[in-house]
């Protein structure tokens, strides 16, 4: 049987000049595609933004369950209100049921609203609440951006490749067929991703370096099965500091991006079939990882 994925946004779909699932098309497409050896589908991608009911709740993410779905990429894009009570419920307890989640934002206060998901937006740290533990990476890395304050690390224009640091031991989301992934997809102003506190199942597994300032920045951390204090097996959990890991425009700028972005894209992923093939390689990693009955 195929796993089942949910690819699912914070954003209405009528935001359609912002980062709307349409906007991944080709990752959709791309795990879509993937089949087996006997050539049946590993994956069943439905993709979707919010549509909240007349009481704010959206009806698949407040009623999200083993029954309809193995896991949950969360893209978390809003600046406050993406999810209500009974969406955070909802995903809490997909996670104890077993279900495997990305959780991915961006730069200052994007994806804020992941603040009310507990323990899983404990990964994230925002601007206005949530913050970095540590007070000296509570200031502007990017400096040509201006109008987007911290966190907001600068691994490189959309359109280009960024280095990564595979954290030893190197884990298996990032392990290529000829040894460790070296780039993921660049972007200028990344967002925070930590452990919390009393989670000994969770470490960062990669980190970037700024282009701007040279200073190293965590990229992933991941977080295995464990227990809870209910007794519950909860699901692997994977943290991105940004979806521009995932969205189109950062794989081909020439399928577009919103009116709001003013950065001139760069060509470098163009030039480079080892780091277009890493990235789709960390795709593949991710969505057998994060499986419920993956080893």
């Amino acid at each position: 049987m195929s796993t089942r994925i949910l690819l699912q946004t914070t954003l209405l779909p009528t935001d359609t000049d912002d980062w709307t699932i349409s906007r991944f098309s080709l990752l959709q497409r791309y795990l879509g595609g993937l089949k087996d050896r006997d050539g049946n589908p590993l994956f069943a991608v439905t993709a979707r933004d919010r549509t909240p009911d007349a009481e704010g709740n959206d009806p698949v993410l407040s009623t999200l369950s083993r029954d309809r779905f193995d896991e949950l990429w969360l893209f978390a894009l809003d600046v406050g209100g993406g999810l209500s009570e009974a969406d955070c419920a909802g995903i809490t307890r997909f996670h104890q049921q077993g279900g495997g989640i990305l959780t991915t934002r961006d730069h200052q206060d994007m994806g804020i609203s992941m603040c009310a998901l507990k323990p899983l937006g404990q990964f994230h740290y925002f601007h206005s609440r949530q913050n970095h533990p540590d007070p000296a990476h509570r200031d502007r890395d990017d400096p040509y951006t201006t109008s987007i304050d911290w966190p907001n690390y600068h691994s490189g224009a959309n359109g280009d490749l960024q280095t990564i640091n595979p954290v030893e031991p190197v884990h298996p989301l990032l392990q290529g067929a000829n040894g460790p992934l070296q780039y993921f997809l660049a972007h200028p102003h990344e967002g925070g991703v930590g452990v919390p506190e009393h989670m000994p199942q969770a470490r960062v597994i990669a980190t970037g370096k700024s282009k701007a300032t040279k200073r190293p920045f965590n990229l992933v951390v991941a977080s295995d099965r464990a227990t809870d204090a209910a007794g519950n097996q909860t699901g692997r959990v994977v943290a991105q500091s940004t979806f521009h890991h995932f969205v189109d425009y950062n794989i081909d700028p020439s399928l577009g991006c919103p009116s709001f972005v003013d950065e001139p894209p760069g060509q470098g992923i163009r030039a480079n079939p080892v780091g277009v093939a890493d990235v789709y390689t960390y795709f593949r990693n991710l969505a057998l990882w994060l499986a419920p009955d993956a080893a």
